[in-house]
């Protein structure tokens, strides 16, 4: 049997998932399996030569793993976002392309700007907050994260990256962390926001993802009612207050800032068309 028909195989299998793009990840549970970049030239060539029994087993292994519910990202150990590669596991939020969109948001906002102070709630991996420190001229930049296990791959990508960075363990809602930052520029925020219909009704993959980085509360937006109402002041005048929202909450999401006195309230709506962010401005 050579490669390729292993990659056939994998599909058919694979194809039994909800939500799978069983050709891709056929190809990157392979290419992890070989320990090559499934996307080179090398690992196409790959795919004519017969199988190693050592690299099959590794192989078969994977895919038992992924078609047990275990998310692609979780297996192959990284995934991108925004052009950087960010080390994943168990016990930490998968980076979404749908997220770049506050990346973009905040680079529109901030570009030219020199020395910007941003604040990153509810890290993660650091995906928003690292890549934002990446493109930014003289960025300070603090990570808040709560979760010892999403901790462990915050400080890794910072690591990777070589950021500069503050990592603060603590939980947003907590009425006495705000007091320990100085006047940001930018609080930019991921939080937990599916309701619990959300969580109900959502895919295998996601159900091994932590529900702490999830559940939102009844109606998904506990965290933007804490996060706005605790971290308003600690932005400057002018600052920037930055959420990504479910497709449904851009009108609650928006009352909120603007009941806790943000001006010039918006939604941004992602590549899909979807509501996807939120953003406003302390008044001046």
């Amino acid at each position: 049997m050579t490669y390729g028909q292993l990659i056939t195989d994998a599909v058919r299998e694979l194809s039994t998932l909800e939500y799978s793009d069983a050709a891709l990840e056929s190809k990157e549970l392979l290419g992890l399996a070989l320990g090559m970049d499934c996307r080179s030239a090398e690992f196409e060539a790959k795919l004519w030569e017969e199988t190693d029994d050592d690299v099959e087993q590794r192989f078969f292994e994977f895919c038992k793993r992924r078609l047990g519910g275990e998310p692609l990202q979780y297996i192959v150990g990284e995934w991108d976002f925004y052009g950087k590669t960010f080390k994943v596991g168990k016990g930490v939020l998968i980076p979404r392309q749908d997220t770049e969109l506050l990346v973009d948001i905040a680079l529109k906002e901030f570009e030219g700007c020199r020395n910007t102070a941003i604040i990153d709630l509810c890290a993660g991996t650091g995906c928003i907050g690292l890549t934002l420190e990446s493109r930014l001229m003289g960025v300070s930049l603090a990570l808040v994260e709560k979760y010892t296990d999403a901790i462990e791959y915050l400080f890794d990508n910072k690591l990777r990256f070589g950021s500069q960075a503050r990592v603060v363990k603590g939980d947003v809602t907590d009425e006495s962390l705000p007091r320990q930052f100085r006047k940001a520029d930018l609080i930019v925020c991921n939080p937990p926001y599916l309701t619990a219909a959300d969580m109900k009704d959502m895919q295998t993959e996601v159900h091994a993802e932590p529900v702490e980085a999830l559940y939102g509360g009844e109606d998904g937006l506990d965290f933007y009612r804490d996060i706005v109402r605790l971290w308003k002041d600690v932005l400057h005048i002018g600052g920037v207050m930055l959420f990504e929202i479910g497709a449904a909450q851009g009108q609650e999401v928006s009352d909120i800032l603007t009941m806790h006195g943000f001006e010039n309230v918006r939604v941004k709506r992602d590549a899909a068309g979807n509501d996807r962010a939120v953003i406003g401005y302390r008044k001046k």
